[in-house]
């Protein structure tokens, strides 16, 4: 089993950027694929960006390709997201996920375990 806890969410402007963390504790960090959702008032849970338990490959939605970008340190049990260029539909409450098996899923039935999200809002 995995714990996940998100922090670095907070209140920024239109073109800010905004560095988001994910902190893991439990089962080996490296075991899991690890994914950041979002989730805006009203609206479904969105996949974001996903990166596999070696950290070389990664997936972006369409929506925050060229402006997110999503790392991880196994030896911290830590995954990041880098946010830039930030939006006003980019305001949602941010999750991280741990995925054990599969490959590069964008759903989030495939996710496992799931973190108590933090909150991102972007002010114009």
């Amino acid at each position: 089993q995995v714990q996940l806890v998100e922090s670095g969410g907070g209140l920024v402007q239109v073109g800010d950027s905004l560095r988001l963390s994910c902190a893991a504790s439990g089962r080996a960090f490296s075991d899991y694929r690890m994914g950041w959702f979002r989730q805006a008032p009203g609206k479904e849970r969105e996949f974001a960006a996903g990166i596999s338990r070696s950290g070389v490959n990664t997936k972006y939605a369409d929506s925050v390709k060229g402006r997110f970008t999503i790392s991880r340190d196994n030896a911290k049990n830590t995954v990041y997201l880098q946010m830039n260029n930030l939006k006003p539909e980019d305001a949602a409450v941010y999750y991280c996920a741990a995925q054990r098996f599969g490959t590069n899923s964008s759903r989030v039935t495939d996710y496992d375990y799931w973190g108590q999200g933090t909150q991102v809002t972007v002010s114009s």
